[in-house]
Parts: C-alpha cells; structure tokens; sequence
C-alpha cells in the first residue's frame, strides 16, 4: 500500500502529539484530530507506529488517546513505580496488590457495565470507598477456599493483613502508613492521569470523561466485568 508524504508527515505529527499529550481533543487539535479520524490512510500509520511504541491509539468520542501497553514501562509505570508512588516508602507486594484491589474497588463502585453506559453514579464519597474496601477484604479473606489465589488472581488473606496493619486516623492523616493517608494518595495519583476529580475539601470523588469514555469502550465488556464481580465475591444484583 502506497502512502503520499503528506499522509506520513501528518501521521508523525499526530503521533509526536499523542506522544507528548497522550490525547488529541477535537475541539483544541481540530486539525490533527480531523486528518486522524476522516483518512484511513494516516490512522493506519498512527496505528502502525503506536504498535512498534508498545501502545494502541483509540478514538473515543471526539478524544483521541495513547494507551500504552501493561509491560510498556516507557510510557506507561513500572511495578516499582508504581509501589513507590501508592505505597510506603517500606511497602511490600501485599501492600502494592492492596493499592491494585482500592483501584479495583473504586472502578466497581463507580461502573456496573449495564445500560447504556456502564457508569452508574456520578460521585463517591471517600468514606464510603474505604467502607467498601473494609467490606470487601473481610469478606474475601473470610471465604477461606471457597474462591482460591488460582482462581481470583488475587490473595485476600494477604491484603487484608497489609489494610488491617494500616493505623486509621479520623484526623485525616495523609501519610501512607494510615488507611485514610493510603487511599488519599491513590486517589490523587489517579487524578493526576486525568482519570479523576478528587475534591478533597468535600472528600469526594469523581470520574473523568477519560476514565468513562475508556471503561465503556474498552474495560468492562462482558466478560472483564463478570470476572471482577466474582473477585469481589458479589452476588448478582449486589452492587
């Protein structure tokens, strides 16, 4: 397939973009968003150099954005990274799959992949997420072998001891060896990636056109959200 020099020029454009940005809005990138979404020719070729990048590119909506890939540690956060920036400074790996399971439990709490949309409130409070979090940890960890490691991916008993070691302060201490301060800054790493509003005056959270646009079109198919809900030991209807 022949491509003309403009059509590679404006897809290195495109890409640099999305490089530096990681998305392209079509009301502020109207042209760069317009040549990607309108020539099939330029996507193939944004598309082709995200792949040797170690990433995809999506449109969702009028956004154009830049996912990297869960082993891309270029563009995307390493496991060490991420420890070091969710847990205390002596973290262990039950303490940085607890801070995965808060992530995982804020995403269920938010989305129930039915409907329309799979968004299914437009705010948490933060005591309300560190209940959920309590809740769903006790009742893990106390379900024994009925849901094993194997099974889940995840070890209940394990992070639930990493919580529970968590000292809880009603002060609302914002260091990462209390259960307030842990939460606290994993909700403002995820603000930071644009994926939540965390209005910390009021505690409460909410979701980012971003993280809606890529939980309905890419996370929660059938089958993920299905996964997480048995993680979660849910019943039906439960949540």
């Amino acid at each position: 397939m022949a491509y003309e020099i403009e059509e590679i020029r404006t897809s290195q454009e495109i890409f640099y973009y999305l490089l530096e940005h990681h998305e392209i809005h079509e009301e502020t990138e109207h042209r760069l968003y317009q040549a990607y979404a309108e020539n099939e020719q330029i996507q193939n070729l944004v598309k082709s150099q995200g792949t040797v990048a170690s990433c995809s590119i999506e449109r969702y909506g009028d956004v154009i954005y830049l996912i990297p890939q869960e082993e891309n540690y270029f563009l995307g956060f390493s496991k060490a990274q991420l420890k070091a920036a969710l847990c205390k400074s002596s973290g262990t790996d039950r303490d940085y799959y607890l801070s995965q399971f808060v992530i995982l439990t804020l995403l269920v709490e938010f989305y129930d992949a039915q409907g329309k949309s799979s968004k299914a409130r437009e705010f948490l409070r933060v005591g309300d997420v560190q209940n959920s979090i309590g809740t769903y940890l006790k009742a893990g960890a106390e379900s024994g072998g009925e849901q094993t490691e194997e099974e889940t991916g995840l070890a209940f008993s394990d992070m639930y001891e990493a919580y529970e070691a968590l000292r809880s302060d009603e002060k609302g201490s914002k260091a990462k060896t209390t259960k307030e301060g842990f939460l606290h800054h994993i909700l403002k790493f995820l603000e930071k990636q644009g994926l939540i509003d965390y209005v910390e005056e009021d505690e409460m959270i909410q979701t980012t056109k971003k993280l809606d646009s890529f939980m309905d079109w890419n996370l929660l198919n059938q089958n993920h959200y299905m996964r997480v809900r048995r993680v979660l030991g849910a019943e039906e209807g439960s949540i």
